[in-house]
């Protein structure tokens, strides 16, 4: 029995289908965030007529491949390999092989190293097909509560704190939902920079989506990132940021801020002033505590 009949092979609900040869070219498959089921009848198809399947982790990949019976060959492709692995997919393609490109989990080319690829592919003339499914990005948006007409995706902020949080004061002026990735270990950091830069915005935090614990908190920047600072918040998984777009307020002029702050000082403490500002008009709390500070000390100074 020849590999184009058997190896074509796959199981679902209990029956053993035959896939379709493939054309050459490349296939982008989506693939699962969690839950196996998630994947579409077309993608099945597809990872079992291709040639060969080329992903991230290849431990990753077999799982969904071993629980639908797909026997394609795999192959690793990621952001260490790729330079040297890219030739060799472009060659396969270039005999007239069908190479399937898959990420861990969702889309290909969200935060993953298959643009180079993609953009050799259709260079050298061959077909590129999207082969569409789950996206943590969409399901995170969709699943928010928040605007979800504009929004700009912007994958991970930068892991420094000066980058991250010059990145945020650019991120601030988009008028659009944003949607961030992040880690575990990196989130009560990014929430705390997050909340300082963009002030009170509503926002969710959606983790291990379609996964048995998923879990989507909706709350403030504010109010999130107190949560996630503490010991005991639940920070393992994979987590997608949702933040509302700023809201539509007038502009005030830095006369009216101060007005506003010292104001606000003569009712109570610094650190509840700025928070009273901050609600009442979504500036950024660093900025709004950096000129408070200058106030209160320069009332001091003139006591």
């Amino acid at each position: 029995m020849t590999k184009d009949d058997a190896g074509r092979r796959y199981f679902l609900a209990g029956q053993t289908l035959e896939a379709q040869a493939l054309p050459g070219g490349l296939y982008l498959v989506a693939t699962p965030i969690g839950n196996l089921s998630d994947i579409s009848l077309r993608g099945l198809a597809t990872l079992a007529a291709a040639d060969i399947i080329a992903c991230e982790d290849t431990r990753v990949t077999r799982k969904l491949t071993d629980h639908y019976g797909i026997a394609t060959p795999l192959t690793a492709y990621h952001e260490h390999n790729a330079e040297s692995a890219r030739p060799k997919i472009l060659a396969r393609l270039e005999a007239g092989g069908a190479v399937a490109l898959v990420s861990d989990a969702g889309t290909p080319l969200i935060s993953d190293p298959g643009y180079k690829l993609v953009v050799a592919a259709r260079d050298a003339g061959h077909l590129v097909h999207a082969i569409p499914g789950a996206s943590a990005l969409l399901a995170a948006l969709t699943s928010a509560g928040l605007p979800t007409d504009r929004f700009f995706f912007e994958g991970f902020l930068p892991s420094k704190a000066t980058q991250r949080q010059a990145r945020i004061t650019e991120l601030a002026a988009i008028p659009a939902t944003l949607v961030l990735y992040e880690s575990g270990p990196r989130l009560d950091d990014s929430l705390a920079d997050l909340a300082a830069g963009l002030g009170s915005r509503e926002a969710a935090i959606c983790r291990e989506l379609t996964k048995l614990h998923e879990e989507v908190r909706r709350d403030t920047l504010n109010v999130l990132a107190r949560h996630y600072a503490r010991d005991d918040s639940e920070k393992r998984g994979e987590f997608v940021i949702v933040i509302a777009p700023p809201e539509n307020k007038p502009l005030l002029g830095a006369d009216e801020i101060d007005a506003l702050i010292l104001a606000s000082l003569k009712r109570q403490s610094v650190k509840d002033a700025v928070a009273e500002i901050v609600e009442a008009t979504g500036l950024p709390r660093r900025d709004v505590y950096q000129r408070a500070l200058a106030l209160a000390k320069d009332g001091d100074a003139a006591r």
